[in-house]
């Protein structure tokens, strides 16, 4: 049973050292410990606060995005807009103009045709004046191939005149 009671002695100094090893750990250790363990509860606190502000600032990042998307996507929907309004224009414009260019060759191919037409007409008559004319001459010198019917030819537009 000694081991179940110490000695007095034993039991006097084992205070004395406990106190002594309490007396400079209260002294020298357990402030080191609390600053310590007060450094990290602070350092842990403000990675919370950090990660509290980068959360913050990632949604407001977010919306900000999703706010320039909006504005890219209406942007891009004026500027595809106006594309079409300006294919459409030019479009309109190359088919006013091929309307135009269509009219006015038709126009210079009814003139040219109608000159080419006026002129064939003309030159016919012409021929038709001239075989006319040789048809006349060659019936009146079979008709008036003698004297006598020279006279009588000539009494009858006298008398006609």
């Amino acid at each position: 049973m000694d081991l179940m009671m110490p000695d007095s002695g034993l039991l006097f100094w084992m205070t004395i050292i406990f106190a002594i090893v309490f007396f400079i750990l209260a002294k020298f250790g357990f402030p080191i410990i609390t600053s310590m363990v007060e450094k990290r509860n602070k350092r842990i606190a403000d990675s919370l606060e950090a990660a509290r502000i980068a959360e913050e600032a990632l949604s407001g990042l977010k919306q900000e995005q999703e706010k320039i998307l909006a504005q890219t996507r209406t942007e891009q929907a004026r500027i595809l807009k106006e594309a079409a309004d300006e294919r459409d224009i030019m479009i309109s414009k190359a088919q006013e103009e091929a309307r135009a260019e269509a009219r006015k060759i038709l126009d210079d191919a009814r003139r040219q045709i109608k000159d080419e037409k006026d002129a064939a007409l003309k030159e016919i008559r012409n021929e038709m004046a001239d075989m006319s004319l040789a048809i006349a001459e060659k019936v009146l010198r079979k008709e008036l191939s003698t004297d006598e019917e020279q006279r009588k030819y000539a009494d009858r537009l006298v008398d006609e005149l």
